[in-house]
């Protein structure tokens, strides 16, 4: 059993930590909120009060936060880890955030003999509370066999995709693709809707042909009974959304899809409903075909 250190208790930290626990790991958590901390407790995990109390005595480091900024902070800050870390600690981070930065943090890192991780997750919510959250890991083959009994408890497909800042890469066309099947499923079932289709029985016929998916299954009633509780909010996959273009645009590649899926989910956060669930992409649908509210 490791001791693992984690920062970063929010809708998806704190539930992979709870697997942690549960499996038998030692853990210590520290995160901006006092209630995700008392949660972890409460679960059995220690409370740190900063990032050098989280690092202390860890074999493993986690950090799970919004975006690139933070991650930033907590490596590169007085008293973060380059300054708190001891050599030979492994540093898996689950965050998604900028390829660019991911492999100058993991260049900083060796630099001072701290083995990095990049390991960013796909799943959402119920991913992270099942344990079966896809996990996408760009580093050094040995540090990725070490820590894989760790992240096996909170996925279940779990890859090494290359070096230092692959695992952002592939996230961000995760990302991409996700982005894109949730806006065209919105705006199938608004077609469907729109004709008075029996829609439990369309959206099975769906899922049993080439156009069934994971986001059919996860997504589709959700969207029927416009429920967009977050499991993954509008405005981080605005800031995702934001990481695939700049991506794209710094390779050379042209997403048109993408693009426009990325504009879609700006909008919509511009309409203040950043908050929301990605699956409210079909509010988006609803405004443009001037038909939000009728349902």
């Amino acid at each position: 059993m490791a001791n693992i250190g984690i920062v970063g208790l929010g809708i998806m930290g704190l539930p992979m930590a709870k697997n942690l626990l549960a499996a038998g790991h030692t853990v210590t958590g520290h995160d901006r909120s006092q209630a995700a901390v008392d949660k972890l407790v409460g679960f059995g995990g220690t409370a740190a009060g900063s990032i050098a109390d989280t690092v202390a005595g860890a074999d493993i480091f986690i950090t799970m936060v919004p975006d690139s900024p933070q991650v930033q902070d907590i490596v590169y800050s007085e008293g973060g880890l380059l300054e708190s870390a001891s050599a030979g600690l492994i540093y898996v981070d689950m965050s998604s955030i900028r390829p660019d930065v991911s492999m100058d943090v993991a260049k900083s890192c060796r630099e001072k003999g701290i083995r990095p991780l990049d390991a960013p997750v796909s799943g959402g919510e119920p991913g992270a509370v099942a344990g079966t959250l896809s996990i996408m890991v760009g580093g050094e083959q040995a540090d990725f066999d070490e820590v894989l009994p760790v992240l096996s408890v909170m996925g279940r497909t779990i890859v090494r995709v290359g070096p230092s800042g692959s695992g952002q890469t592939v996230k961000a066309a995760n990302q991409l693709m996700v982005a894109v099947n949730i806006e065209a499923l919105a705006e199938a079932l608004l077609l469907l809707e729109a004709y008075g289709v029996d829609m439990a029985a369309a959206v099975t016929v769906l899922g049993g042909g080439l156009a069934g998916s994971a986001v059919l299954e996860q997504k589709a009633q959700k969207m029927l009974n416009r429920e967009f509780a977050p499991g993954f909010r509008i405005d981080l996959h605005h800031k995702d959304m934001g990481i695939v273009t700049a991506a794209a645009r710094e390779a050379g590649v042209v997403i048109p899809l993408g693009a426009v899926a990325a504009q879609l989910v700006a909008a919509l956060r511009s309409q203040g409903d950043g908050g929301l669930d990605h699956s409210a992409l079909l509010r988006g649908v609803e405004r443009l075909s001037g038909r939000y509210g009728e349902k």
